[in-house]
């Protein structure tokens, strides 16, 4: 196997206190102080809503208020709705909902920091050791390279937006982690690390489809397979144990409740068929993956590429170093994920996030190894890039505060026609603060050439955490306001007659209709029967319309400011059609 060659000095690490701040900043920033966004954030949102203020019925079968679908996988919508709970009249409910996007971001970041950890202490993975010694300890090796892994994930471009809303997503994330770190755990401490693997696994099962799972358990399988260190059989029997008490927690709360026979029928169908999978390739989310992977997971799959390319060889072995714990544990989960990413019938970038936790196992074990003109090409790129985003942001600020230069102020206005700036100035602090650790970061990486094997990576942490933390501060009122259905929802209760019965919401996305219940006290219900029918797919009412033999009268029709491709349109049931 090739070896690598480093010395003591190339493990020094990053202050504790520095990369917990970063860590700290970057997770929190995002999820306070404003609504829930459209779309996915608004529909998980509506669910934790709903459960909040519904019955026990509604804990038991999760769904948004005035519709009927269940949302299989409920561990989200159950955390989101207990912190409602628990602190919504403290911090208001959407922040409260916030924290379990916050729980599940740093319990993610632990999990992978802990694997890369007792992975890089392993002796398969050490730096060859100098006659006179100098090379680094097993300890310090393994943290310098947890740490790399640390700033890897928080480096990844599509991260930002996704780890700060409350979707399933961010559980099915911390599941993935969880896997991971429990695999590797198994090694040295198998009741331990089965523990954790299953906790990983139920944890999956409970906030996605029952697919998700059982292909991330044969991708388990398969990575101990291809792994020349087996974990003893007490992990696999630790593993299932856990696994299936988590999984039957669901299962036996319908039991217990005296569900009916249809509505468990109904909750396991809808509990396989959660995410839509098919039997075949789906080339739409084939395609999807395709075009959006190379961006989203950037800089993490070509660091992962390198690290496979290095650990292919090996001495005795076909697969080389491929079956070292660092690389085969990680493996299995990358097949299955993309097996499941590839069979769905729409993939989404909610999706994508579950395919970085084993990239970036993979990528920080390419730190040492990588070459300098790879590094520098990943530092100039990440330099540049996020300079010049950075300048935009503050440029387009600027332009918005003080109305200087007009020409740019007045195209500002019209992507968000209506809004008025707001002027914070602990949101401009913060952003100069920042703006002035970039400088500080850049000057010392590109001056000082340190040869610390996380040099290659530390710009594009800093330029990720840079750029969010700029857009949550300075951008962060105009893009709440680009994004919320506040307004819309409180026109939409001016022009609804106080005599009203219902609104029929079947032709709204989830995350319209969740927005709507939050911000109104109207009654929307998946029912034609309602005297009113509110739609985004005015073709879609009126054939429905045309096929219960009902005449719809349009009374309103509205948008979002910063849409103009969206229409949302009331009507009133006259009566049935002649």
């Amino acid at each position: 196997m090739r070896s690598i060659r480093l010395t003591a000095a190339a493990t020094s690490t990053l202050p504790r206190f520095v990369l917990v701040l970063i860590t700290a900043i970057y997770g929190l920033l995002g999820i306070f102080g404003r609504d829930p966004w459209k779309n996915d954030d608004a529909a998980g949102f509506g669910a934790m809503w709903t459960l909040a203020n519904g019955s026990w019925l509604d804990w038991l079968l999760p769904h948004i208020d005035g519709r009927t679908e269940i949302l299989a996988g409920p561990l989200p919508y159950w955390l989101g709705a207990s912190l409602i709970g628990l602190f919504g009249q403290v911090m208001g409910p959407t922040n409260a909902a916030g924290l379990y996007s916050a729980g599940c971001f740093f319990l993610s970041c632990m999990a992978i920091w802990n694997a890369s950890y007792l992975l890089g202490r392993r002796p398969e993975v050490q730096p060859t050791a100098f006659a006179l010694g100098g090379q680094p300890e097993p300890r310090d090796y393994g943290r310098t390279l947890a740490d790399s892994a640390l700033m890897i994930f928080l480096a990844c471009v599509g991260l930002a937006l996704r780890a700060h809303e409350t979707t399933p997503a961010l559980a099915q994330l911390l599941g993935v982690s969880t896997v991971i770190y429990g695999m590797v755990r198994g090694l040295d401490k198998p009741l331990q690390g089965g523990a954790w693997t299953g906790l990983g696994l139920a944890v999956i099962a409970l906030s996605a489809s029952l697919w998700l799972f059982v292909l991330i358990f044969i991708g388990l399988i398969v990575s101990l397979i291809i792994c020349e260190v087996k974990p003893h059989p007490k992990w696999l029997a630790s593993t299932w144990l856990i696994a299936l008490l988590g999984i039957s927690v669901w299962p036996f709360l319908w039991w217990i409740s005296g569900l009916t026979t249809g509505q468990m029928q109904t909750a396991w169908q809808a509990w396989w068929s959660n995410d839509a999978m098919q039997l075949v390739i789906s080339a739409k989310s084939s395609g999807f993956l395709a075009r959006n992977l190379p961006l989203y997971a950037w800089p993490v799959w070509p660091l992962a590429l390198w690290s496979i390319w290095f650990w292919r060889k090996g001495a005795n072995n076909p697969l080389g170093g491929i079956r070292n714990p660092n690389m085969a544990l990680p493996l299995g989960i990358v097949i299955a994920v993309l097996v499941y990413q590839t069979h769905l019938q729409a993939l989404s970038e909610q999706s994508l996030l579950l395919i970085i936790p084993p990239l970036v196992i993979w990528a920080c074990f390419s730190l040492p190894i990588i070459k300098r003109s790879v590094i520098s090409f990943i530092d100039w790129f990440a330099l540049l890039t996020f300079t010049l985003l950075g300048a935009f942001i503050w440029v387009m600020w600027f332009a918005m505060t003080t109305n200087l230069p007009a020409g740019l102020a007045r195209n500002v206005a019209k992507k968000v026609p209506g809004f008025v700036p707001e002027f914070s100035w602990l949101a401009l602090i913060a952003a100069i603060a920042v703006t002035i650790l970039w400088v500080s970061v850049v000057k010392w990486r590109t001056s000082r050439a340190p040869k610390v094997i996380w040099r290659a990576v530390v710009i594009s942490a800093a330029g990720t955490t840079l750029t969010w933390v700029l857009l949550m501060t300075l951008w962060l009122p105009t893009i709440n306001y680009a994004k919320t259905y506040r307004d819309v929802a409180q026109r939409l209760v001016q022009v609804v007659p106080s005599q009203s019965i219902c609104i029929n919401s079947m032709h709204l996305g989830d995350g319209q209709l969740a927005s709507f219940i939050y911000f109104t006290k109207l009654k929307f219900k998946d029912d034609v029967h309602c005297d009113l029918w509110i739609s985004n797919k005015p073709g879609e009412a009126r054939k429905t319309a045309q096929r219960l033999n009902k005449n719809l009268e349009l009374i309103w029709e509205d948008r979002r400011v910063s849409d103009r491709s969206e229409r949302l349109r009331l009507y009133k049931v006259l009566s049935h059609a002649q």
